[in-house]
């Protein structure tokens, strides 16, 4: 599909305008007196129709390659929604502009995997954002498929011959936190818990895993990371406040 993308001159300046067109319009549908959300989302799902103009056969694999972009979309439109100011509503717009742009098209291994950080964060970031209050067994199982397509986007980026596994794997972790610290929901700003730990421990072991598979870990570069983690791990859940956030 890359090959189909115009490089230069005119067309390749209509492309970038159809591109941008997306952010604006899901700005404009969100700042309409009333706040057309629901449509708004709904265009990031119809901006992804090509996914379906393949065999249905594919549909799974497609889908599952652009899971990520899909929920940064969605997420970015949350963002907006939920922002106390028609600033931070442009900034969003102008981070998923950025997103479209340059982060998505890439194609390198950093990038991708970057691709995946980001589609985690932004993912369990708007799941707590808009379901703080809801059924726990709902943050569990969409934690889970949050956590599953974001590893297997970053794990197919190495052809890793394991890659459902561990996706798999980081999946039922990621749940099993959210079902443990779900009962004491904490926020440090809009961040949940849950999300600030995952992605320390998420980015941690990603950054451990690209060092190891560009032969670049040693025993003093593991040491650091590890002892970050931990550190950090220490100092979320010492100096959270746990007293009567039960819900």
């Amino acid at each position: 599909m890359d090959k189909l993308k115009p490089a230069r001159g005119f067309s390749y300046i209509l492309h970038l305008g159809l591109i941008l067109l997306l952010p604006l319009t899901t700005l404009v549908l969100v700042r309409l007196q009333g706040g057309f959300v629901q449509l708004a989302l709904s265009l990031v799902l119809l901006s992804k129709w090509r996914m379906f103009a393949v065999r249905p056969r594919f549909w799974p694999a497609i889908v599952r390659a652009n899971a990520v972009d899909i929920m940064v979309g969605l997420s970015a439109v949350l963002f907006m929604a939920n922002s106390p100011s028609g600033y931070l509503q442009l900034l969003w717009a102008v981070l998923y502009a950025v997103w479209l742009l340059v982060i998505k098209p890439a194609t390198g291994t950093f990038m991708v995997a970057t691709q995946a950080m980001i589609g985690q964060l932004c993912g369990l970031m708007a799941l707590f954002l808009i379901w703080s209050a809801g059924p726990l067994y709902g943050l569990i199982f969409i934690t889970g498929i949050i956590c599953y397509v974001t590893a297997r986007h970053f794990f197919d980026n190495f052809d890793e011959p394991y890659a459902k596994l561990l996706s798999y794997l980081w999946a039922y972790f990621g749940a099993a936190l959210v079902w443990i610290l779900g009962h004491w929901l904490l926020y440090y700003g809009i961040i949940a818990q849950p999300t600030l730990i995952l992605s320390l421990i998420g980015y941690g072991l990603a950054v451990l895993y690209y060092f190891d598979h560009t032969n670049r870990l040693n025993a003093g570069l593991r040491r650091q990371f590890l002892f970050i983690m931990i550190a950090g791990l220490i100092v979320i859940l010492a100096f959270s406040d746990w007293v009567n956030k039960v819900v």
